[in-house]
């Protein structure tokens, strides 16, 4: 391993700090964008029966908030669950912005060390030539050796910029597109919770019209 980074040259230790990079970053983002982490399962549920029950307090709005990235969003939506329906939508979306910014985080510096990569190959090869033309230049042709090591060297770090580059793009593919699964799931979680509310004022406004009209008609 070690004479195969010497061969490569100087690029290796970029592409070798990219790589490490790469993986330091896939596994982060494989586990923090587990579901069960992200959309715990049944969570609007639970938290629509403490509505329902009239059980719900600003002590489970706040753990809601601290709960998971789908916990902050309805958090959001059930701080402002007494205000119309255009504000909990705004709050909710709002939230849910910064949220999806959360869930996107290094993926960016992941594609860039995708594309970054290969290019550092690139610059391997032509160093390499260079060497490789510079060894004809003062040796002549008729020494193959004086090539080898330039031609070896533009050979290895093309392929360690390719072995660099491959999964990196396989890995920012997976996660951009799990992400993206990850916010139109929490959209559907959010809808429902909006939706759920609006029933719920709803019935609250007919219940109270029917309370003020019996009252009236007890007058």
């Amino acid at each position: 391993m070690w004479e195969l980074i010497k061969a490569g040259g100087p690029v290796m230790w970029p592409i070798i700090a990219l790589s490490i990079g790469a993986i330091a970053i896939i596994c982060e983002r494989l586990w923090s964008l587990q579901e069960s982490r992200v959309i715990p399962t049944d969570l609007t549920d639970k938290i629509w029966r403490l509505v329902e029950t009239n059980q719900l307090s600003e002590r489970h709005v706040m753990a809601l908030s601290q709960n998971s990235a789908l916990g902050q969003v309805l958090a959001a939506g059930l701080t402002n669950r007494h205000r119309p329906r255009p504000y909990v939508k705004e709050a909710i979306e709002d939230t849910g912005r910064h949220v999806a910014h959360e869930l996107e985080r290094h993926l960016n510096m992941l594609g860039t060390i995708a594309s970054v990569s290969p290019l550092m190959g690139l610059l391997g090869t032509v160093i390499g030539i260079i060497t490789a033309f510079n060894a004809i230049t003062h040796q002549g042709v008729g020494d193959p050796r004086g090539l080898s090591g330039g031609i070896g060297q533009a050979l290895v770090a093309t392929a360690a910029g390719l072995i660099v580059a491959i999964p990196s793009l396989v890995g920012y593919r997976y996660l951009r597109g799990h992400v993206d699964r990850l916010i139109v799931a929490m959209e559907k979680e959010a809808l429902k919770l909006v939706e759920a509310l609006d029933m719920r004022r709803d019935s609250d406004l007919v219940i109270a019209r029917d309370r003020a009209r019996n009252a009236d008609s007890d007058r």
